[in-house]
């Protein structure tokens, strides 16, 4: 099992949510700063952005390994559009050990929103 930490379309209630059918939501949880998001349309795209002050909003899904990789696909990870990576957050979830899926592609053009999606 793999600890996911969801920010934009894929949280409960969002437009994609229906991905993480017949997985385990733990919790609500923020990132530490550093983490941003921009609005690419109709979802959002999280990037490092060492300046940020503020961090991200989310949850929190323990997910099996085959959602997982239906999730990469989802997500375009093998086109490069997103990457998987390990995301550091505040406490009290400071010691779990998520993944989250940040965008890869430029944000020049994008709107920033700050932490939380909708924006």
């Amino acid at each position: 099992m793999i600890r996911l930490f969801v920010y934009g379309t894929l949280k409960r209630g969002g437009s994609n949510h229906t991905q993480l059918a017949g997985q385990k939501f733990i919790a609500e949880a923020h990132t530490m700063p550093g983490y941003t998001l921009y609005s690419l349309g109709d979802y959002p795209g999280m990037v490092f952005q060492p300046a940020d002050r503020h961090g991200v909003s989310g949850e929190i899904w323990e997910i099996d390994t085959d959602t997982l990789a239906r999730l990469d696909e989802f997500e375009g990870v093998p086109e490069g559009l997103y990457r998987r990576e390990t995301v550091p957050l505040l406490p009290p979830h400071a010691q779990a050990a998520v993944e989250a899926f940040l965008y890869s592609r430029p944000v020049a053009s994008a709107r920033p929103i700050g932490a939380r999606w909708p924006g």
